[in-house]
């Protein structure tokens, strides 16, 4: 072999190794270890304070943790929801309670999710705001390019961005528009800022999630924004509604592994957070935009942090794990 041809096979051998270099770097995930990073619980927000009046969260902790530890057929369906979606238990268990301690009372009886997720299937609930649907609103020409997205969570998310962006707080479409999410505006019309069932999902979040749902089980049904009732029932259930709140977990844990480099599967307060908060993709995007300007100033990246409910999670995890 001529010399000049073995320079030109040693170099593409050289770029070969660093491509793969780069791309193993790329790669690389960094584990986030279990506990708090915070020494003391962030702050709790008023609104739930203001939902805690009358009673106090050890209160509440205690009320949602006694019926996971005294109903044994929760703690199944938790255990095969997590299964289903190849996460641990404790991520399901530790959003329960920090939904049931900050958000609402757990109810005494899991039959009680059950009877009241019936009443929902005889309403006419609509999704809209005044006189314009969610069907009539994402038909919009702004909303055109969510079409070509693949995926419930990526449509939906783009529409969540259109909104923000072209319509929230703004005048469009011939009218004033209120300075508010998408999913409170259109999707909760019995008062802004309620969740339903067990998970405390919305409408949304559900339609976010039901293609990744339907992916790991696909008997079940494809969700409609025209078929309201057919939701608050997916939502309400506690079968269905403990499916998707694995099947929000799950996605939480792969965005930030795909996105910003961390494996969050061994902190339930980190999960539990994601699963409080929301809009998990963009967190873990400005992460990543915040962790690479640290590293071009030299200093090292910063984990994941929880929030006050997750920060309980970790808090409170051995006694948690003690109920599987």
């Amino acid at each position: 072999m001529r010399i000049s041809a073995r320079l030109s096979l040693i170099t593409a051998l050289a770029f070969m190794l660093v491509a793969q270099f780069s791309l193993s770097a790329a790669q690389a995930v960094t584990p986030v270890p279990a506990g708090n990073r915070n020494a003391t619980q962030p702050p709790i927000p008023g609104g739930s304070v203001k939902r805690t009046r009358g009673s106090s969260f050890e209160k509440k902790y205690q009320k949602i943790r006694n019926l996971l530890a005294r109903d044994r057929k929760l703690r199944t369906k938790i255990n095969k929801a997590a299964r289903t979606f190849g996460i641990d238990p404790i991520h399901i268990i530790g959003a329960l309670v920090g939904e049931h301690t900050y958000n609402v009372d757990a109810k005494d009886r899991l039959q009680s999710y059950y009877v009241k997720a019936l009443a929902y299937l005889g309403q006419d609930l609509k999704f809209r705001y005044k006189n314009v649907s969610i069907q009539k609103l994402v038909a919009q020409p702004a909303f055109a390019t969510c079409n070509s997205r693949s995926g419930s969570y990526e449509i939906w998310s783009c529409r969540e961005v259109v909104w923000d962006q072209k319509y929230r707080g703004q005048s469009a479409a011939g009218q004033r528009w209120p300075n508010d999410r998408l999913g409170r505006v259109f999707f909760q019309p019995f008062y802004a800022g309620q969740t339903f069932g067990l998970g405390q999902l919305n409408p949304l979040t559900a339609l976010k999630v039901n293609d990744l749902v339907r992916q790991r089980l696909p008997r079940e049904p494809r969700l409609n924004m025209r078929r309201g009732p057919e939701i608050y029932n997916t939502i309400m259930e506690p079968d269905s509604s403990l499916i998707y709140m694995a099947a929000v977990l799950r996605h939480a844990i792969d965005a930030y592994k795909a996105i910003a480099g961390f494996d969050i599967s061994r902190n339930p307060g980190v999960t539990a957070t994601l699963y409080n908060l929301g809009n998990v993709t963009a967190r873990a995007r400005a992460l990543r935009a915040n962790n690479a300007k640290r590293r071009a100033a030299g200093k090292k990246p910063r984990l994941p942090q929880e929030n006050y409910y997750g920060w309980l999670v970790n808090e409170k995890e051995r006694d948690l794990r003690a109920l599987r």
